[in-house]
């Protein structure tokens, strides 16, 4: 993909979100016999944070094509960087004994919020 391609938070925030419904629905009808309860409520955790997320990026990219800036490319990489560490360490953890990967979850909430922070800078007026 192109930088410019990746960089199109709406064409990104639309491709986790469609991903977070298919992980929800996979969740909940070919998983949910499968894993426990606090497994499948960690599947469950990162289909909701993938969502949200993916409606963050949808809106930085509608605010960025009115007034760009660094803060919201920042918010942009942290919000992508985030859903996979975050979500996709869950998702990981859900379906596989891989201890290594628990710390991988709050890196990727650490750039969740960084992405929030980001976003908010972006909305102080310049001069």
């Amino acid at each position: 993909m192109t930088r410019q391609v990746l960089q199109n938070w709406k064409f990104v925030g639309a491709v986790l979100g469609g991903v977070a419904v298919a992980a929800g629905a996979f969740g909940a009808h070919a998983l949910r016999d499968r894993l426990d309860g606090p497994s499948l409520g960690r599947w469950h955790t990162g289909a909701q944070y993938e969502m949200a997320h993916a409606l963050a990026l949808v809106l930085v990219g509608i605010v960025s094509e009115r007034a760009p800036s660094r803060a919201l490319t920042l918010a942009g990489w942290a919000f992508t960087t985030g859903v996979v560490l975050f979500s996709g360490s869950l998702y990981a953890l859900a379906i596989s004994p891989a201890p290594w990967l628990g710390p991988v979850t709050p890196l990727g909430g650490l750039l969740l919020l960084a992405g929030w922070v980001a976003l908010a800078v972006s909305a102080i007026p310049r001069k």
